[in-house]
């Protein structure tokens, strides 16, 4: 038996996992061309930066390989788990070099990337995709409002100023965005007939 090998290519994604925390260098190797694209996919798509994407695809990687004995497949498969973590790694990424907020004409693309691209297609979970769904419903002006304040930390007057409109406006979308989310997400599902 000992000649005989399962060929590691065809290994489950949980496997690969558990050899790239017990240092294993072929289903490292292995682990890590699996994922790179589409985690590559993922910083590029947040980012827009090739160099800041690469370097977000290997502290994903890094971070996957530190903190693998706490992947639990109960809460999404492999590739959620770590397309999830270059996400938050690419979003932190660009807070931190992100002195100004964003230009408004490259938060409608932010917006559209949330809701159409298939690297944050591979985020998706069922919470995750309800989320983006309920965000990609909302009226143009208050999606922006909300990830404004949700994902940039502009405050309500901060918004005003940058989309040239009164405090009570924005506040106002804000405010309304999250309540239509609130509703949205905490509705029952189509399909669901609870009691």
């Amino acid at each position: 038996m000992q000649g005989i090998r399962f060929p590691v290519g065809r290994l489950p994604d949980e496997a690969l996992l558990s050899g790239l925390a017990t240092g294993d260098p072929e289903l490292a190797a292995t682990f890590v061309r699996r994922f790179q694209h589409t985690v590559f996919g993922v910083a590029i798509a947040v980012t827009g930066d090739p160099q800041l994407a690469e370097d977000i695809a290997q502290q994903t990687f890094e971070r996957a390989w530190r903190h693998a004995q706490i992947y639990d497949p109960r809460r999404g498969s492999v590739a959620t788990w770590l397309t999830t973590i270059a996400h938050n790694l690419a979003v932190d990424a660009l807070r931190s070099r992100r002195s100004e907020p964003m230009a408004p004409e490259d938060l409608d693309v932010l917006l559209d990337v949330v809701s159409e691209t298939p690297e944050q297609w591979a985020l998706a979970d069922e919470a995750s995709a309800r989320l983006r769904a309920a965000v990609a419903e909302l009226p143009r002006e208050q999606g922006r409002a909300l990830v404004m304040a949700g994902i940039y930390g502009m405050t309500a007057q901060q918004i005003a100023d940058w989309e040239k409109i009164p405090l009570g406006t924005a506040k106002t979308r804000i405010r309304t965005a999250m309540a239509k989310l609130r509703n949205t997400l905490t509705s029952p599902k189509r399909g669901d007939h609870g009691q």
